[in-house]
């Protein structure tokens, strides 16, 4: 019998990313007998004390303002059941592809893209703040579970996945500490692998996606209004066709659903097209090829019209904007205050000789509510509520 990490490898296609063939990880390991390296990756991701914090991270909705709404953590695990079936479908790395999903958002800061934004405004004097970097720094450097390395020691495949953006400054820096490692495709401007490539649209799918069922359940935006963006309603139509008398969060259900599995079929046969353009004999040429997993030129439109609706009605509310304002101003205050005195940090973020990376590094890791409360604690202001309302 072949040991339980080799019998998928039989499924993959030539051009998918074998761990058997994997450029292997930073601090060499002996191989775990029953888990293949991308598994292994996986499985060291959730157990990471970066991924438990997820659940209290924003989406767009704050911690406190509702159970219901998704969190990071929640969009990663959504993430990753698009991403799987997808790559089922087209003989791509499902261990790859989850252990990508699930630690793509590891680096993001409190309070979703406000706190990034934030965050990014007092680092640009000390090098900026990106999150797909913070992802792969936490991976790389600040988690502290083993006793022979830094961060999680994930492969290069993974690793590859997680950075899906990098300026030309950060990739030079990246490449200056690791020779032809993940930095290095920036530069030579070639692409990653069709499983790190998949999750960067399978991301876009879910946001879009949850992010429609999340306003409308907040009452931010509504079915009439969604009703304007193409894509819904086609699937809206399709949806009263089959069930006239359906309303409410089931037609709003029913939509979705309808929407997503569109979305997927599309990719898959966009994909499966492009790959049969090209003469793919390994991971290698698919990295020579320009980007192959997209959607059709007619959905990447629709899929645009919608990205475009959310952005003006939802992430643009009023209601979100004041929020946004109020999370900005904690994370501005919280990076001052830190900076005045590293004392108020922990001890292990203290001591650092880079103040102002440490500092980025210790907001980055909070979660919403402890933020809310350290701001609170450091300026006797309360912004943010730190309990559901």
């Amino acid at each position: 019998m072949l040991p339980l990490s080799l019998t998928p490898t039989a499924q993959l296609a030539t051009y998918a990313c074998d761990p058997a063939r994997s450029r292997g990880r930073r601090f060499a390991e002996a191989p775990a007998p029953t888990r293949s390296d991308f598994q292994r990756d996986r499985d060291r991701i959730v157990h990471s004390t970066t991924f438990r914090r997820l659940v209290y991270k924003t989406q767009v909705f704050l911690n406190h303002e509702g159970d219901l709404f998704r969190t990071r953590l929640t969009h990663s695990l959504e993430v990753a059941q698009l991403g799987r079936s997808i790559a089922r479908t087209l003989q791509l790395n499902e261990d790859l592809v989850e252990a990508i999903s699930l630690a793509h958002d590891l680096g993001h800061t409190p309070f979703g893209h406000a706190g990034q934004d934030a965050l990014n405004d007092c680092m640009t004097p000390h090098g900026g703040f990106e999150h797909n970097l913070q992802s792969l720094r936490v991976v790389d450097k600040l988690e502290e579970r083993y006793p022979d390395f830094d961060g999680l020691n994930l492969t290069f495949e993974t690793r590859e996945g997680i950075l899906k953006h990098c300026s030309r400054t950060n990739a030079e820096q990246l490449e200056a500490r690791e020779p032809h490692g993940v930095g290095q495709r920036f530069l030579a401007r070639t692409q990653p692998s069709l499983e790190a490539q998949l999750c960067n649209l399978a991301d876009e799918i879910a946001y879009n996606a949850h992010d429609m069922d999340d306003g409308v359940r907040s009452g931010l935006i509504t079915l009439e209004q969604l009703a304007s963006v193409e894509l819904f309603q086609r699937f809206q139509k399709e949806t009263l066709n089959a069930h006239p008398q359906l309303e409410g969060r089931r037609l709003l259900y029913e939509v979705i659903r309808r929407m997503l599995s569109e979305q997927v079929y599309d990719v898959i046969d966009t994909t499966r097209a492009a790959i049969a353009r090209q003469p793919l004999a390994d991971v290698d040429a698919v990295r020579q090829c320009p980007p192959l997993v997209s959607f059709s030129e007619t959905m990447r439109a629709q899929s645009s019209a919608l990205k475009r609706f959310l952005f003006q009605n939802l992430y643009r509310h009023p209601v979100v904007t004041h929020t946004t304002q109020q999370a900005q101003q904690v994370v501005r205050e919280l990076f001052a205050a830190y900076v005045a005195n590293p004392d108020d940090m922990q001890i292990d973020f203290a001591v650092r000789s880079d103040r102002f990376r440490a500092v980025a590094d210790y907001i980055a890791g909070m979660t919403d509510r402890f933020a809310a409360r350290e701001h609170e604690r450091l300026t006797g202001q309360r912004l943010i509520p730190t309990e559901p309302t």
